[in-house]
Parts: C-alpha cells; sequence; structure tokens
C-alpha cells in the first residue's frame, strides 16, 4: 500500500466513523441514558466488531453477494427490521437514576454483532477493501482493518460524549423522551439509503 492510498484511507477512515449512521446515533442515545463509562463495551464492540468485519469481507466474504444476490435481500431485510427494533428500544429507554430504572446499554458482543446488520458499515467495509487495497493481498486488508480500529474508537466515543453531555439538559424526564424519540426517528431515517430502490 502507498503512502498516498494510505493517506487516503485514513481520511476515509475518519469522515465514514465520524459521520451520523446507526451506531453513532445509538452510542449517542446511550451516552445520554446510561453514561461514558457504561457505554464503553458499546464502543469497544463497534471498535473491534467492525476491524473483524472489514477482515472477513476483504478476504472474500463480499464475494457471496456476487454469486448469491439473494443473500444481499435478505441482509437488507434484517437490517430494516433490527433497526426498526433498536429505534424502538431507544425510543423507549429509561433513565438509569433512581431506583426503580430498568435498561441496559448495548453489551460488547451485541455491539459487534449489530455490525452485520448495520447497512452503513457494510458500505464502509466493501467500499475500503475494495477502493484502498488495489493488489488485494491479505496484508492490505490488515491495514485496512487496523486504519479502522485506530480511527473508529477515538470517532465513536466522541458521539458517546456528546450524548453524556446532552444528559446535563434532559434532566427533564420530558426532555429525555423527547430526545430518545428524536434518535429513534433518526435511527429510523438512516433505513432511507437501505428502503430506496437502486
Amino acid at each position: 500500500m502507498t503512502y498516498d492510498i494510505l493517506l487516503a484511507l485514513i481520511a476515509f477512515a475518519f469522515v465514514s466513523s465520524i459521520t451520523p449512521g446507526p451506531n453513532n446515533l445509538m452510542l449517542m442515545a446511550s451516552g445520554a441514558n446510561f453514561g461514558f463509562r457504561r457505554t464503553i463495551p458499546h464502543m469497544l464492540g463497534i471498535g473491534l466488531g467492525f476491524s473483524f468485519m472489514v477482515l472477513l469481507v476483504g478476504t472474500g466474504l463480499a464475494q457471496m453477494f456476487d454469486r448469491y444476490p439473494v443473500s444481499y435481500t435478505v441482509l437488507k431485510v434484517v437490517s430494516v427490521v433490527y433497526l426498526l427494533y433498536l429505534a424502538w428500544k431507544i425510543a423507549h429507554a429509561a433513565p438509569v437514576r433512581g431506583a426503580n430504572t430498568t435498561g441496559n446499554p448495548m453489551t460488547f458482543l451485541q455491539a459487534a454483532a449489530f455490525q452485520w446488520v448495520n447497512p452503513k458499515a457494510w458500505a464502509m467495509a466493501l467500499t475500503a477493501t475494495t477502493a484502498y487495497t488495489p493488489d488485494h493481498t491479505l496484508q492490505a486488508i490488515l491495514v485496512v482493518a487496523l486504519v479502522f480500529g485506530a480511527v473508529n474508537l477515538p470517532s465513536v466515543s466522541t458521539w458517546t460524549v456528546l450524548g453524556q453531555q446532552m444528559a446535563r439538559v434532559l434532566t427533564n424526564p420530558r426532555r429525555l423522551v423527547a430526545f430518545n424519540w428524536t434518535m429513534a426517528a433518526l435511527l429510523v431515517a438512516s433505513l432511507y439509503p437501505v428502503v430506496l430502490p437502486n
């Protein structure tokens, strides 16, 4: 991998990791509802889970869509259904303050598994392994995975901190409910590119 390609990859990884998407919207909601510390497993699950996904996609998993086009349709349907379920959970999240509160942040394994039904993660992984590995060697794919791992964790942490800071404003239960419903609506809106016919 040349120096120019590496710089372009770092820029792509940063822009695609820091911009709004299902992962970042859920982290912002988790930061507001559960705080930074309790959201750490969620953040690590995204960072490490996505890097692992890049490795598998880069080493041949992407060809499955070419061989079995129906698998892409199945992935889209599962993605939409699961994201709608997550949006419902965010909309109905209870604040964690007080004795009678319910709800838990996403775990490491849940966040890592979520990458496989996250449309933005698939788009990022397919673009990165196609555009930034011209020789398509295992070494180049490993570099892509490592770059995303290094760039992704600080990026997703930013969204968690933003949510945590918003929690100071969301002390009123009505404001917290409005925030959660707004995050849920934005998560549903992020499905627009998935459900829009090509």
